[in-house]
């Protein structure tokens, strides 16, 4: 069973950018599957990113262009890089793991966070 812990969020301007980290224990990290995902206040979690096993990554349209995700399997990390942030991108921010890839799939993630606040100021 694998630990979650997010870190890196905060308050940034519009434009600004923050780099989040999901750091992982308890299991062998590179056999995870890792997403971030974000939740609005009164909304439904929605899909950011994911990296797999080899380090591919897919994106929500709605980071396309400005999100990095990136895995260190020696630190058992993996990042979200946020550049041109924007007033939507204010959300709570969850990683979430499993050992199957269930890519833009909320449900098919056995194992989160407790999440990190992201706060974009216009």
């Amino acid at each position: 069973q694998v630990h979650l812990v997010e870190s890196g969020g905060g308050l940034a301007q519009t434009g600004g950018s923050l780099r989040l980290s999901c750091a992982a224990s308890g299991g062998t990290f590179s056999n995870y599957v890792i997403a971030w995902f974000r939740q609005r206040p009164g909304e439904e979690r929605d899909f950011v990113a994911v990296i797999d096993w080899h380090s591919n990554p897919h994106y929500a349209d709605a980071g396309k262009g400005r999100f990095t995700i990136s895995r260190d399997n020696l630190k058992n990390t993996v990042y979200l890089q946020m550049n041109s942030l924007k007033p939507e991108d204010t959300a709570l921010y969850y990683c979430a793991a499993d050992v199957v890839y269930a890519r833009d799939s909320p449900g098919g993630y056995d194992y989160w966070g407790q999440g990190t606040q992201v706060t974009v100021s216009s």
